[in-house]
């Protein structure tokens, strides 16, 4: 007889991130992730359609807190937490929705050293690659704005197929989900071992 993968549940944190709590982290997570890449879509607007300037281009929060756009410990701060929160719900993925999952994580894992290698140029008083001002690998050929733009996109998009593939699983996958995500779902106690008699 097999044993369920909601029967094999892990315990602690993790364990109800990824099953009876996978849903609602899902939402939270989703919900900071569309209010970054929202800001990052603003300050595009305001380059691209109002014309502004690029210092006075800070997106929604940054037109009230202005040092919130030049605070690399912010950016970082971010970039850490996309990658943690990656990291933290992909055991509840599943199949197909769990390889793009881990595409979503791998290339902000990319994005994550791109803000490092920023906040120690900035930390430390110095830059690298013989450039006026702090910058990243690929901002050498890139301008910041639009450098960044892209890869919130190229990991939100990645996400945003896991998700829906995560929600609309095969049969298959429907058999190995342990989360709250799966239809139907009534959570299980974890399935204690009985002694055998030898």
């Amino acid at each position: 007889m097999a044993i369920r993968q909601e029967d094999r549940a892990a315990p602690g944190l993790i364990g109800r991130l990824n099953g009876r709590h996978h849903r609602a982290a899902l939402n939270v997570y989703l919900l900071i992730v569309v209010g970054h890449w929202a800001e990052h879509l603003v300050q595009a607007y305001q380059i691209w359609v109002l014309g502004l300037p690029r210092p006075q281009a800070r997106g929604v929060l940054g037109q009230f807190y202005p040092w919130l756009v030049t605070s690399e410990w912010l950016h970082y701060g971010y970039a850490i937490v996309m990658l943690i929160g990656l990291f933290l719900l992909r055991p509840g993925f599943v199949g197909r929705s769990k390889t793009w999952w881990t595409i979503a994580l791998a290339l902000q894992f990319w994005h994550h050293i791109e803000h490092l290698l920023l906040l120690i140029q900035v930390q430390a008083g110095v830059t690298f690659f013989g450039a006026a001002a702090p910058t990243s690998i690929v901002q050498l050929v890139v301008p910041r704005v639009e450098l960044h733009l892209f890869y919130n996109s190229v990991v939100f998009i990645p996400m945003v197929i896991a998700m829906y593939l995560h929600l609309r699983p095969n049969p298959a996958e429907l058999e190995t989900m342990a989360c709250s995500c799966r239809p139907s779902y009534m959570p299980r106690p974890v399935a204690t071992p009985t002694p055998s008699a030898a």
